[in-house]
């Protein structure tokens, strides 16, 4: 793999859209998985920061801009550092109120 590139499915496992590693690259060889727009089936495809990727899982859809490639699959908060949630429709995360507007 080129610096400054990481394995797609590894990538979605430290990022914890999947529980193993296996289950990430199931979830690419299945198709439900994009990169800049291009569905991709190889879960050794190297993405780099920047990349956005989306991914369909059966619950939900999310669309993610690569912030960082990780070293290890470490705890949640750590997890959610790897990458910026494009889903949302704005950079706030997630579970922030809306700013208030004040008294009409």
């Amino acid at each position: 793999m080129k610096a400054g590139r990481q394995r797609l499915d590894k990538w979605l496992w430290f990022a914890r859209l999947a529980r193993t590693r296996s289950l990430a690259a199931r979830l690419v060889e299945d198709g439900h998985v994009r990169i800049n727009g291009a569905r991709t089936t190889a879960a050794a495809r190297g993405v780099a920061v920047g990349d956005v990727v989306t991914v369909a899982a059966a619950h939900a859809t999310a669309v993610l801009r690569v912030a960082d490639l990780g070293t290890r699959r470490g705890p949640a908060p750590e997890a959610r550092g790897l990458y910026v949630d494009l889903s949302t429709g704005d950079d706030a995360p997630a579970g922030d109120p809306p700013p208030e507007s004040g008294p009409l």
